[in-house]
């Protein structure tokens, strides 16, 4: 008879790592990316791998083109504004004095002063510069996101780039894009491709209050409303947090760190002991990869690093995508503010000058420093954008704000690039003497996603195909001809 030591055992799990394992819901990853990790690289219609990155920095709400990188000094007081204009590094080039950082920094970035595209809604004008089409889908709804949308340019990225070092191709941070309302922005999404083909959204700073901006620092509100729900935590994702793990405690970094390593070590074990399909053991081997961690959890970057970028979810996030980039992430869609944080239709100078364009300074020139002093700038194109432009002429709803601002505006908008051979100190295309039409080169959406795709390296011919086999090409406009 066998002792009770000598009966075999099977190996013990707990039931939260197996319900962990199951699920693998860290970061928003589910089976479908895992899967396509674990694709081979000769799919039909894949390109070769490319060493090449995108970061697209997405301004939700609207920046305004007279006040940051478009100013109409010589334009009427009601144009004109309250900011005054800077020289930058390039003879002749002007910014915002609000941006001194960058414009020291202006052999390194090129500007597009002339995209346009026609809607002034919030949720189109998102569904077009997230997705490149300034077309709007058939049964296009602004309030919800539909499986008839357009993918997002981050979905395309993800199907038709190769995946590098076991790490996903396209990946979204810091979270989803979404209105105080609850209300989910479209064109973030997979689309018309399905939402197995969705980015990975990096929920570092999940939506919970009505706050605007780069929290903890420089978090505000539009309306200046009473007792605002603030916004608390910008952290690494964990797994999930042990039962009766109170709020208080996360504020010991090593006891939640020391949890999350634990964690880590659970499943690496559950993947030995237990016969998973290879893409659930990729999953696993993602959520262990300690590579993965070190590069999103950006509170515990340096202390150089962290005044460089700034201690607030626009710094994190902006250095989170360098690592992201240095570890071969394809391309990294960085929401700088969520709650349309940049849709100033009042108290727009105030809030500008103190509380978005600083930190905005201050993370994308450390950004560019980074990149160009490891040599990545090169390969790495950073694109700047947010739903539109801004009105020409100064308004106010003194029922809303007690400051003026501006209101959208999609017949014209500056859009940022630097890297990935663009010509710094460079400006294409131009707005008239008010800032309101192009005046010059005009460029649409599907410009500025070819400029993406183009820069990836993906040819012209590239296509991502349905369940039927039928390809989609994804090219549907010329790359901005001028910016290298």
């Amino acid at each position: 008879m066998l002792s009770p030591a000598s009966i075999p055992q099977h190996p013990w799990v707990s039931r939260r790592t197996a319900v962990q394992a199951g699920a693998v819901g860290l970061l928003g990853l589910g089976m479908n990316h895992v899967e396509g990790l674990r694709v081979a690289a000769a799919e039909a219609g894949r390109p070769a791998q490319s060493k090449r990155s995108v970061i697209y920095i997405f301004l939700s709400g609207g920046l305004a083109q007279h006040d940051s990188f478009d100013l109409k000094p010589e334009a009427p007081d009601q144009i004109r504004g309250e900011f005054k204009p800077i020289a930058t590094t390039t003879p002749g080039l002007q910014i915002c004095e609000h941006l001194p950082m960058l414009a020291q920094r202006s052999h390194l970035w090129a500007l597009c002063r002339s995209l346009t595209h026609p809607s002034n809604d919030h949720s189109l004008g998102h569904h077009i510069m997230l997705t490149g089409r300034s077309d709007a889908p058939v049964g296009f709804n602004p309030s919800v996101p539909r499986p008839q949308d357009w993918p997002a340019i981050a979905a395309v990225a993800g199907a038709v780039t190769q995946p590098r070092n076991n790490l996903p191709p396209a990946v979204v941070l810091p979270e989803k894009l979404i209105h105080y309302s609850r209300r989910v922005l479209p064109g973030q999404f997979g689309g018309i491709m399905g939402s197995q083909r969705d980015p990975w959204f990096i929920e570092a700073s999940p939506y919970n209050s009505l706050g605007y901006g780069a929290y903890p620092e420089y978090e505000f509100d539009h309306q200046e409303r009473a007792n605002m729900p603030r916004r608390s935590a910008f952290q690494a994702p964990n797994l999930t947090l042990p039962d009766g793990f109170p709020g208080s405690r996360l504020d010991n970094r090593l006891q939640l760190l020391g949890h999350i390593d634990r964690q880590r070590a659970d499943l690496d074990r559950f993947a030995r002991v237990e016969q998973f399909d290879r893409f659930r053991e990729g999953a696993i081997s993602l959520l262990t990869d300690r590579r993965v961690r070190e590069a999103i959890d950006v509170t515990a970057a340096s202390e150089n690093d962290q005044t460089r970028y700034g201690r607030n979810s626009f710094g994190w996030s902006l250095l989170m995508a360098r690592r992201l980039v240095e570890a071969g992430v394809n391309l990294v869609q960085v929401n700088l503010g969520n709650n349309e944080s940049w849709d100033t239709h009042g108290e727009a100078f105030p809030h500008l000058k103190e509380k978005l364009l600083p930190p905005t300074d201050r993370a994308l020139s450390a950004l560019l420093d980074d990149l160009h002093d490891t040599g990545l700038l090169d390969s790495t194109l950073i694109v700047m954008a947010g739903e539109f432009g801004r009105t020409p002429k100064i308004t106010h709803l003194p029922q809303h704000y007690k400051l003026p601002g501006r209101d959208h505006w999609g017949a014209v908008q500056t859009v940022f690039f630097a890297g990935g051979g663009v010509r710094g100190g460079n400006v294409v295309g131009s707005s008239d003497k008010n800032g309101g039409y192009p005046a010059a080169d005009p460029q649409r959406p599907e410009n500025m996603a070819a400029t993406i795709y183009n820069s990836l390296g993906l040819p012209e011919t590239v296509a991502w195909r349905d369940e039927t086999n039928r390809p989609y090409h994804i090219y549907h406009g010329d790359p901005i001809a001028g910016l290298s």
